[in-house]
């Protein structure tokens, strides 16, 4: 097997350094999706995170696996949003100075949400690629230290551990359905998952405007894809050029990549709302959207499902599960 930069003790070791400091997601029964399916689903509910999403796993191990003297300098980070709410809830608690960089895509909500946790938000272009750039600005000239929201070993570690946490808890498992963006969390459960459990099937679900990785993956190489304004816009973002962790790891570890047009989106948040009673954003809804809509392949009779996000705009929310049929892209251009 081609060896890999982030391992399973690699993960062992981020879990274990992470403890006490992030939620250990329960992984509960949806009755609504598997008397839909015929198959055992269960949800990993990473939206109870502090932060309301998952990536506070690999922003923490990041952090926490730096020096005191590079702690000292500061953080900086690029973000469609919740990484960035992960670093600045990370540094807080730890007390280290962070500056978060967005693009103008970025809603509103995300941004507030950021402040208020302590970290200063800079708005710079319109893409995670151009917000980047400033990052690399203040890693550049300001001496501080870079925590990458994907392609970073000890983030896809930290990400990881949620995937070994689902094996212990449910060793029978069969596929794990997976937000896809950068490929953090999916490359780091990836990883843990086959270690532990090889036959396990792994599925990457995106959206279908703007996917950098299924884009990437096709022609074989990180690839540059134009963001576009989508329901799952935390899944928005390209994967870097010079991609060195995650783009290799998805690549050999996922067995399939599912992506979904903006009603399936649409249809997955609904769904989680009415029948589970769960508030998340778009990017979290990707799973149960492609089991309602059948585009997992072999899905087998048992299949867990990470819900990783509740960060959405409340108003948008309201009309989503409200029925209505909204479009971000054809509301930009107006």
């Amino acid at each position: 097997m081609t060896a890999h930069p982030v391992t399973l003790q690699d993960i062992e070791a981020a879990h274990a350094r992470i403890a006490g400091r992030v939620l250990r997601a329960p992984l509960v029964p949806s009755g609504s999706l598997s008397e839909r399916t015929g198959a055992e689903v269960r949800l990993k509910l990473e939206l109870l995170q502090p932060t309301g999403a998952f990536k506070l796993r690999g922003a923490t191990n990041a952090i926490l696996a730096l020096t005191d003297q590079e702690r000292a300098r500061g953080v900086a980070c690029c973000s469609t949003g919740n990484h960035g709410r992960a670093v600045a809830y990370a540094a807080a608690q730890l007390g280290v100075r962070a500056v978060v960089c967005l693009s103008r895509l970025v809603p509103a909500n995300k941004i507030a949400g950021i402040e208020r946790l302590g970290a200063e938000a800079r708005i710079h272009g319109r893409s995670q690629d151009e917000a980047g750039e400033e990052a690399e600005r203040l890693v550049r000239e300001e001496g501080m230290v870079m925590i990458p929201p994907f392609d970073h070993p000890d983030v896809v570690a930290g990400q990881g551990t949620c995937g070994l946490e689902l094996v212990e808890d449910w060793p029978e498992v069969e596929t794990v359905l997976v937000p896809l963006s950068g490929g953090g969390l999916l490359a780091g459960v990836a990883a843990a998952v086959k270690a532990k459990r090889p036959a396990a099937r792994i599925v990457g679900i995106s959206m279908a405007r703007g996917p950098a990785m299924a884009k990437s993956l096709e022609a074989g190489r990180p690839v540059a894809v134009a963001e576009q304004p989508s329901l799952a816009d935390s899944l928005g973002g390209g994967i870097g050029l010079d991609n060195r962790v995650s783009f290799a790891m998805v690549r050999d570890l996922v067995d399939q990549v599912v992506l979904l047009d903006e009603r399936q989106i649409a249809d997955g948040m609904r769904w989680l709302y009415r029948e589970e009673q769960l508030v998340t954003e778009g990017g979290a809804a990707v799973g149960a959207a492609a089991l309602l809509h059948g585009l997992v392949e072999r899905p087998g009779a048992r299949v867990a499902v990470l819900v990783t996000g509740r960060t959405v705009d409340m108003d948008l929310f309201t009309r989503i599960v409200s029925g209505e049929d909204v479009d971000l892209a054809l509301e930009a251009a107006v």
